[in-house]
């Protein structure tokens, strides 16, 4: 049986294509550099067969990639092989969502901005629960319970030795909307105001008296890598998912970010709106 392409296959493909289009190069250019074929970069940017590191590292330098680039790019062409603990799911779950997984076992940093449900690294399991059971296409209690799973064990990202650093700004309705149960949404809420106590997550809330704001199309995600040339931007739309790596793309949605921060409640306030929201319920 042909072993399957990881994501950190996928990922180091994509990281190769950018350094190298940055430094402005062509395959043949590239290959001559470092001693190799054409056809073997182009392989290397491609995600077809296995990577020797020593070349991949070869190539960084010759891409004028900073150290820190070139560390994680080389991690990542040693790894290539190396599945992360969601493997075991990788059959049964979307290719998007092993991505996704794989990026963000990786990332130092998340920037979400939500406008629909609390950003999963932040679900209670009850919140979890009801959000898979409100999908449009009915799921076996045993496939809802496998996913809520899924989805607890992603947040250990942030009880790391060294956490993820999560930055989260939520819409307004993502508040005030009640998923499961009153009770179900008290305990999510406290769990917000947990977690804006917590020093490697800030939580902000843009209310609605805000109006019209700079990421009305939807919720995203920026990933963040070591090194900002790492970066991709991941979006969940109903039909499907994006990811987006692109400096034009990227820098779109770094700014709408920075928009939806300044617009933002500060911490302070945002903890005492999801309170009073709370006690609503």
């Amino acid at each position: 049986m042909s072993e399957r392409t990881t994501t950190r296959r996928r990922q180091l493909g994509a990281m190769m294509r950018k350094l190298r289009a940055r430094k402005g190069l062509t395959l043949e250019e590239a290959g001559l550099l470092v001693g190799v074929s054409k056809a073997t970069v182009s392989r290397y940017e491609t995600q077809a067969g296995p990577v020797k590191w020593i070349v991949i590292d070869a190539l960084c330098r010759e891409y004028g990639a900073t150290e820190t680039e070139r560390r994680a790019v080389v991690g990542l062409a040693k790894d290539a092989r190396q599945q992360g603990w969601w493997s075991t799911f990788a059959d049964s779950i979307p290719e998007s969502m092993n991505l996704l997984l794989t990026l963000e076992d990786e990332a130092v940093g998340e920037s979400h901005f939500s406008c629909v449900y609390v950003p999963g690294l932040l679900q209670t399991r009850d919140y979890s629960t009801a959000v898979q059971k409100a999908n449009e296409v009915p799921l076996e209690a045993e496939e809802i319970e496998r996913l809520v799973d899924i989805r607890m064990k992603r947040q250990e990202i942030l009880s790391r030795p060294r956490p993820l650093r999560l930055w989260a700004i939520l819409d307004e309705s993502v508040i005030r909307r009640v998923v499961g149960s009153p009770q179900v949404m008290r305990e999510q809420l406290g769990r917000l105001l947990e977690a804006n106590e917590s020093p490697h997550i800030t939580l902000q809330m843009l209310p609605f008296s805000k109006g019209a704001h700079a990421a009305a199309l939807g919720s995203f995600v920026v990933i963040g890598g070591r090194e900002p040339t790492l970066d991709v931007v991941y979006v969940d739309f109903h039909t499907g998912s994006l990811f987006l790596e692109k400096d034009e793309e990227l820098e779109r949605y770094r700014l709408a970010f920075e928009y939806l921060r300044a617009q933002a409640l500060d911490m302070e306030a945002s903890s005492a709106l999801i309170d009073r929201v709370r006690k609503e319920l």
